[in-house]
């Protein structure tokens, strides 16, 4: 008798399931992306991360008056560098200032305006839908108190801060449906609090943010443990939704979803577009908020309940971060600008901007997505339109085994509001549905019910802006 694989007999019980053959994963691909990646440019961002480290200090309590020198001279030129890129799209780019006044804490115990740029971009249909790529623009030493020893902070994060300036470069040369903003964020090494007053503002504002990409350290592939490469890159998402209620993680408990939450889907689609569109680049997905007992700039975010991941290199170098200037024992401590690859920074910089692209001319992920099938053969699914209805043509199911990190299957479905899987037993897998516009973008997948649900709720009495 012949002998059948495990893989043949593993297919053959997924088909008999339910499952076909023409379910497999399918995209269109998308020249625009591919042209996005491709005019990147490795020497443009080398450009910026030096003159980034000329400041000599970034640190958030460090001179304000100077122009050559410190965090005040730092963010004027970053404001005056988005006014250029502005210009050169004319005018496409609203170029601001959000900041505060920050007192009485550890790391900034005086009153301190803590003071970050943002430039956005808006969306000529759905122009209060929101996409973020930021970066983190101050520096420290390893007295995190030390505002005034030099601290060139070239892949920490200068590094980032340069990304988030090319990717505003070229994706400012495009319009598309929904808007991006691009952020130099300040004051992350004293406590995060740039990100904390923006996302502040944005909830106040009612910004739907679908997703916030924080690039924090993206220009090093020689780590402390030994290992050089250029290749590959983490993505950090959590999982269970901060802002989830009691009643909502009694459903998580019974329904699933803890591995499903937006963060981690928005971290599924960034994955996707390095396989399709970054040449040698493989991403990682970390099951987690951000390193080890460690936290970044998209962390204020998800906070407030909004969807953020925080993209990364894969071996970081500690003998890099947070450090004086100097030699011991052979060893050379420090964050300067030898220790950045620029061809890698630029590679992370394209797999943000083809993602902020990809959502961007993708409609808003589907709303209310909701699914039903307990003990039955079949699985339903159902959810309201998404938002900004005229670049929606239609919806597209996926769906994946428990085990598996990234999505298996998909069934395009068309223009409707409920789809059925047939004798595909809700037991055994976990579901999602993506929205899809007239020209094959998809938005990030939805899981059902809340733990996956992609819009956050708005105080009635807040204003908009």
């Amino acid at each position: 008798m012949k002998k059948l694989s495990s893989v043949t007999i593993g297919l053959g019980l997924l088909l008999a399931g339910g499952v076909q053959a023409q379910d497999a994963i399918t995209y269109n691909d998308q020249q625009k992306l591919h042209d996005i990646a491709d005019a990147v440019s490795a020497k443009r961002i080398e450009q910026d991360i030096r003159k980034l480290v000329s400041f000599g200090t970034r640190h958030t309590l460090s001179e304000t008056e100077s122009d050559t020198r410190g965090i005040g001279a730092a963010r004027r030129w970053v404001y005056q560098e988005f006014q250029r890129i502005s210009a050169d799209c004319g005018g496409c780019l609203e170029v601001m200032y959000v900041s505060d006044i920050v007192e009485g804490e550890d790391r900034i115990p005086d009153a301190t305006e803590v003071k970050s740029v943002i430039a956005i971009q808006r969306g000529s249909t759905d122009p209060d839908r929101y996409v973020m790529m930021s970066g983190d623009i101050d520096s420290r030493v390893s007295d995190v108190m030390d505002a005034t020893s030099d601290a060139p902070g070239a892949n920490d994060n200068a590094s980032g801060v340069a990304g988030t300036l090319e990717a505003a470069r070229v994706l400012s040369q495009y319009n598309f449906d929904g808007s991006i903003v691009y952020a130099a964020l300040s004051g992350e090494e004293q406590g995060l609090f740039g990100g904390k007053i923006l996302a502040r503002k944005a909830k106040q504002n009612k910004w739907r943010i679908m997703a916030v990409l924080n690039n924090d350290m993206i220009g090093n592939i020689e780590g402390i443990n030994g290992v050089i490469n250029n290749t590959t890159a983490r993505i950090f998402a959590e999982g269970t939704r901060m802002d989830e209620t009691d009643r909502e993680a009694t459903m998580r408990r019974f329904y699933g979803g803890e591995n499903d939450s937006p963060s981690r889907n928005v971290a599924r689609y960034i994955d996707t577009m390095a396989d399709r569109y970054i040449a040698n680049l493989d991403t990682m997905i970390v099951y987690r908020l951000d390193r080890f007992g460690r936290g970044g700039h998209h962390r204020p975010f998800n906070d407030l309940g909004y969807p953020g991941v925080r993209i990364m290199e894969t071996n970081e170098n500690y003998n890099r971060q947070h450090q004086d200037l100097r030699t011991e024992n052979g060893i050379e401590y420090g964050d300067t600008i030898e220790g950045v690859d620029f061809d890698y920074a630029a590679k992370l910089t394209a797999l943000n901007a083809v993602s902020l692209a990809g959502m961007s001319w993708a409609p808003e992920p589907p709303q209310n997505v909701d699914i039903r099938g307990a003990v039955q053969p079949s699985t339903t699914l159902s959810w309201n339109d998404a938002r900004g209805e005229e670049n929606v043509m239609g919806y597209k199911v996926y769906w994946r085994l428990t085990s598996e990190p990234q999505w298996q299957w998909s069934r395009y479905v068309g223009d409707v509001n409920e789809y059925t899987l047939e004798n595909v037993v809700i037991d055994n897998y976990i579901f999602g549905v993506a929205s899809v516009s007239p020209d094959g973008f998809e938005s990030p997948v939805v899981f059902p019910g809340p733990a996956g649900e992609f819009s956050i709720e708005f105080e009635d009495d807040t204003d908009d802006n």
